[in-house]
C-alpha cells in the first residue's frame, strides 16, 4: 500500500527506547503514506518518550499511570487508586483527537489507552516486541482487534489475532554492510545506554584470559556512566586494543564495525542485530518483566544467530570461553551472521500499518 486513508493515530506507551523506537518507526510509515496524518504519542512524564518523541517531531501527551505488577502492595494500591483519573484522561484524549486507530507499543500508558479506546469502539492493536508478551498485553489480548508480533512464540497469546511482522527498526540498521573476514575480530560490548554492570564486571574478569589474543581482538566497550572509570582503568592495565565509552550516540556505526556483539537481549537490540546481520553473545537481564529477555535470547539461539549466557552463569571464564570459541571459528561467526539476517523484517513498520488499515476498514 502506498497511501493511507487513516488521518489520525494515537500511539500509546513508552518508558524505554525499546518501546519508543518501534513506535517512531510506525509513526514515520503512517506519515510516509499520508503526510497529513495526525500522530499523537501518549506516555508518562518519567519515560524516555519525553526526550525522544519531541526530538523526532511528534506530538506527545502525558498521563499519570504507575505499575501494577512487580511492585509492593502499597505501591500497587496507589496505582489502583490512580486508575480512575488515568481512565478519565484517556477518555478526554480520545474525544479530543478522535483517532481512527490506537496502537499500543508497550509501557505503562499502553494499558489504559487501549482498554478505554476499545470500550469506546475505536479500533485497537498492539505491537508486541518480545517473544513472551508482557503482562499488560496479555490482559489486552481479549480487547484488541489485532496484534503485530516480532516472534512466532508470541502468536498464541493473542487468540488468533496476531500476525508476525517483526519489530520495526530504524532504516540505517538494514544498510549496515557485511563484514569482510580479517585476522582481527572486532567486538562491541554494550549493555544499552545505561550499561550493564554484570557484563562490565564479567569482562573485566575476562581480560587476563584474553591477553594471549591481544593481536586478534579489537574491542569497543560501552560501559554506561557508573562503571566507566572502573572499566577504563581495567583496560589500561591490559594490553588489549580497546575503546571505552560511557555512551555511544550512533550505535549503528559501531554495529557496522563489529564482527561480534556482546549485549543484553531487549527486543529492540535483538531486532537491530538481525537488521544488521550481526552475531551476538547475549546476557539477558534477569529481572526484566516476565523474564522476556531470556525468551528473546532463546529464540535467537534456536535460530542459530547467537549464544546465550544466563547472568546466574556469567563469569569471566565463561565469557572468555564463549568469545574465544567464536573468534577461533570464523566459519561459525559467518553462519551466525547469516542466521541473524533471517530474523530481520525490513518491512516490519509497513506490515504493522497494513494491519492498522485493515482493522479500520472492518
Amino acid at each position: 500500500m502506498s497511501s493511507s486513508v487513516i488521518g489520525s493515530v494515537i500511539i500509546a506507551g513508552g518508558g524505554t527506547g525499546g518501546h519508543i523506537f518501534p513506535g517512531i518507526a510506525i509513526a514515520q510509515e503512517f506519515k510516509r503514506r499520508n503526510p497529513n496524518c495526525e500522530i499523537v504519542f501518549v506516555g508518562t512524564a518519567r519515560g524516555l518518550e519525553t526526550k525522544i518523541v519531541p526530538r523526532e517531531g511528534f506530538k506527545l501527551e502525558l498521563i499519570e499511570i504507575a505499575a501494577l505488577k512487580g511492585v509492593s502492595v502499597i505501591k500497587r494500591i496507589k496505582s489502583l487508586l490512580m486508575l480512575p483519573k488515568s481512565f478519565l484522561a484517556v477518555r478526554s484524549l480520545i474525544q479530543k483527537y478522535k483517532p481512527d486507530v490506537v496502537i499500543g507499543v508497550g509501557g505503562y500508558a499502553s494499558g489504559p489507552m487501549l482498554l478505554i479506546a476499545s470500550l469506546m469502539n475505536v479500533p485497537t492493536m498492539v505491537a508486541e516486541q518480545n517473544a513472551l508478551p508482557g503482562f499488560t498485553n496479555r490482559v489486552l489480548a481479549r480487547f484488541v482487534k489485532a496484534a503485530a508480533v516480532s516472534f512466532a512464540e508470541a502468536q498464541s497469546f493473542f487468540r488468533g489475532k496476531a500476525e508476525i511482522t517483526g519489530n520495526p527498526v530504524r532504516t540505517e540498521f538494514f544498510n549496515v554492510p557485511a563484514r569482510t573476514p580479517s585476522n582481527v575480530t572486532n567486538v562491541l560490548i554494550t549493555g544499552g545506554s545505561q550499561g550493564a554492570r554484570a557484563v562490565n564486571e564479567a569482562f573485566i574478569a575476562a581480560l587476563p584470559l584474553l591477553e594471549a589474543y591481544k593481536d586478534k581482538l579489537a574491542i569497543v566497550h560501552q560501559t554506561g556512566e557508573l562503571d566507566f572509570e572502573k572499566v577504563k582503568a581495567a583496560y589500561a592495565k591490559s594490553s588489549l586494543q580497546a575503546e571505552v565509552k560511557q555512551f555511544i550516540e550512533k550505535i549503528v556505526d559501531e554495529f557496522a564495525k563489529a564482527d561480534l556483539v556482546i549485549s543484553r537481549a531487549g527486543a529492540t537490540t535483538v531486532a537491530e542485530l538481525a537488521a544488521a546481520s550481526r552475531p551476538a553473545v547475549m546476557v539477558p537481564l534477569p529481572w526484566a518483566a516476565d523474564d522476556h529477555q531470556r525468551k528473546n535470547a532463546e529464540a535467537v539461539e534456536r535460530a542459530g544467530a547467537g549464544r546465550m549466557i544466563l547472568q546466574s552463569e556469567l563469569s569471566g571464564e565463561r565469557l572468555a570461553s564463549e568469545l574465544l570459541a567464536l573468534i577461533n571459528a570464523p566459519q561459525t561467526l559467518a553462519a551466525m551472521s547469516a542466521a541473524s539476517k533471517t530474523l530481520a523484517h525490513p518491512d516490519a513498520a509497513a506490515r504493522v500499518v497494513n494491519i492498522a488499515e485493515s482493522i479500520v476498514k472492518r
